[in-house]
Parts: structure tokens; C-alpha cells; sequence
């Protein structure tokens, strides 16, 4: 019998490991996106058991269900999601993102596909989904229209599409751009364009144009007071999430 030598490396594993647990470090340099988790999975996760008249108390509501996580990072919004019984594919067009997203997933016992791709090569290559998670990736993408439509094909009919993103006006530049990155430094200088944040009626007119029913829109807002997020019906002034459905 022929032994075949492993040509993984344990110090190239390692530090894929170390990455994680940057990535997964509530008190690290993603803190601000742990910190935005808890409200954006109580929206998400209503959102999706309204739709697919599913109960949210059952150990695993969304067995069934196949979900796209768009821009998934490290994994934040996979990981629960799979935890509720969704047939999770995470992508990411950022390659370095995907291997620290399938080593915490390993850790976590946790079953996720997770691939280095784009939203346009998985609906050229005919994938479908019930849900497509799209959080704050709308503001970086160079054709937000084109980048929608490809979301949209990606959705079976009557499927649901969950889009959050940043509304552009001078309160969020103040909080996302002046805030966020100079005076708290909790991103990189340049991580977002103010020019690139759009409203929410622009939001829902792409929507539409791209062939989908915009259902309901929420903000997420920030309380330095207490230090914590919340959700709002009214307040979508800096960040906002938007829900909408593929007709059937």
C-alpha cells in the first residue's frame, strides 16, 4: 500500500487559525460588526420565519431552507445560520476570507460550504436559493444594479432577500466615515466612500429594477450612551436594512 505524504502545513494552518480568532475576537479589530450581530440576526432571522412561516422557538426553524450569505467574511452570519438548520454556501470575493471562515466552522462543528466567488459567477452557474443574505456589501460594489440583478437571479420565485447597507447624508458621513474610521479607528482609513452609501428610496428603486418586491425597511441604530444597537422602524438615517421578495 502506497502512503501518501500530507502536503498540508501546519504552520500555514496555524495561521489561518490565528486569523479566526482575530476575525471571531469580540474586543478585535471586528468589534463594530459584533457589536451591529445581535440586532442584525434578530431582523434577519424574523424576517426569514415571517416569510417561510416558520417557528422561531423550534431548535432548528430553517431545516429546508437553502441560504446564500453574501460577503461573508469571517463567517458571522453563517455560522448561526446554519446553527438553525439552513443549508448554509457562504461566499466571498475576498479569497483570504475563506479559509479563516472554514477553520472556525471546523472548530465550531459546524457543516457550511463555503466558496471564493462572486454573486455573478453563482447565478451564471445556475444556483438557487431560498434566501440570499446581502449585508453591507451594496456600498462597495462598482454597478450596484448589475450586482442586485445577479442577487435577484440567484433567488428561487417567492424567495426573500435580506440587504442592509448605509444611507448617504451628512449624519452618516459624520458617523460612518469621520466617526467610525478617525475618531473611534474602529475600521481602516477608507474602508467605505460616503459617495458610494445610498438612501433608501434609491435602495428600493434598485430593488424594483432588478426585479424585486421591496417588502419593509428597518435602521439599525447606535447608542453611545449605552453602547449597543438597536432596531428602528423610523431612524434609518446611517445604517439601514431593507427586505424584499422574488415574485412567484
Amino acid at each position: 500500500m502506497q502512503v501518501y505524504q500530507s502536503t498540508v502545513d501546519p504552520a500555514e494552518i496555524a495561521k489561518f487559525e490565528a486569523m479566526a480568532a482575530e476575525w471571531w475576537d469580540p474586543a478585535g479589530k471586528f468589534k463594530p460588526l459584533h457589536m451591529l450581530n445581535p440586532c442584525r440576526l434578530d431582523y434577519i432571522t424574523g424576517q426569514i420565519a415571517a416569510e417561510f412561516d416558520r417557528d422561531l422557538t423550534d431548535s432548528t426553524p430553517f431545516a429546508g431552507l437553502r441560504l446564500l450569505d453574501i460577503g461573508c467574511g469571517g463567517g458571522l452570519l453563517s455560522e448561526p445560520m446554519a446553527r438553525l438548520g439552513a443549508d448554509v454556501v457562504g461566499a466571498d470575493a475576498a479569497e483570504g476570507n475563506i479559509p479563516v471562515a472554514q477553520v472556525h466552522a471546523e472548530q465550531a462543528g459546524l457543516s457550511i460550504d463555503y466558496r471564493h466567488t462572486t454573486a455573478e459567477a453563482l447565478a451564471d452557474a445556475g444556483e438557487q436559493f431560498d434566501v440570499v443574505l446581502n449585508m453591507e456589501v451594496v456600498e462597495h460594489v462598482a454597478d450596484p444594479l448589475s450586482y442586485l440583478t445577479a442577487t435577484q437571479r440567484l433567488l428561487r420565485p417567492g424567495g426573500l432577500q435580506i440587504c442592509s447597507t448605509l444611507n448617504r447624508n451628512p449624519k452618516s458621513y459624520a458617523m460612518a466615515i469621520f466617526g467610525a474610521e478617525v475618531v473611534m479607528r474602529w475600521l481602516p482609513r477608507g474602508t467605505h466612500e460616503w459617495s458610494k452609501f445610498i438612501t433608501p428610496g434609491e435602495l428600493f428603486d434598485l430593488l424594483r429594477q432588478a426585479g424585486l418586491d421591496p417588502v419593509d425597511r428597518k435602521g439599525f441604530v447606535f447608542n453611545p450612551l449605552l453602547w449597543s444597537w438597536s432596531v428602528s422602524a423610523s431612524d434609518l438615517s446611517v445604517n439601514y436594512v431593507t427586505a424584499s421578495v422574488k415574485p412567484g
